[in-house]
């Protein structure tokens, strides 16, 4: 079938926009050229372009496939009913959100405050979907309250993203979160 990209060039674009992303997190994104990414990707800044016509495109790829891949994980881990809930959701909430601690976090939401179209609906749905996958785990156990429990989880997440320096200590407290707030 002509024009549908074959096994080898689809995780090559995979390896492009992972490298991208950590190549984001690390500089910020004003701070971040094409020849960096590529550099860091280890291809010519010209495949690069081939790939992706701007720093704009390549952002927004880059961070969509890192929702969406978020987002299949935090499902999986939320959906394995063998392992206690509480395990289950901090697991989620550091695939969703721990991961993310330090600068990436940070100039994320400045990248979208300054360039709201710039991710597209992707910086809607994907927060939604996550508090839905988040809710519907806890309703088993919660039943109505799950809401307000998986509404309560999120921002203490989003507060402990900004107290704390490392993933490790994201983690522990929010596991404190999660157990005062999921029996």
């Amino acid at each position: 079938m002509a024009g549908t990209p074959n096994t080898a060039e689809v995780s090559r674009r995979d390896a492009v926009l992972e490298s991208a992303l950590l190549t984001f997190a690390r500089h910020g994104y004003r701070k971040t050229s094409m020849e960096e990414v590529a550099r860091t990707a280890r291809i010519s800044r010209p495949g690069l372009y081939f790939l992706f016509d701007s720093k704009e495109v390549l952002f927004r790829a880059a961070v969509t496939r890192a929702l969406e891949h978020d987002l299949a994980t935090v499902e999986r881990l939320l959906a394995d009913t063998g392992r206690p809930l509480p395990e289950r959701i901090v697991d989620a909430f550091d695939q969703w959100a721990g991961r993310y601690v330090g600068p990436l976090g940070r100039d994320v939401p400045g990248v979208i405050e300054e360039n709201p179209d710039l991710l597209g609906e992707i910086v809607r749905t994907a927060p939604k979907r996550f508090e839905e996958l988040v809710t519907n785990a806890i309703a088993v156990v919660s039943g109505d309250s799950a809401s307000a429990i998986a509404q309560t989880l999120i921002s203490a997440s989003i507060g402990l993203k900004h107290q704390v320096e490392t993933r490790e200590a994201y983690v522990a407290r929010f596991a404190t979160a999660v157990g005062l707030l999921v029996a």
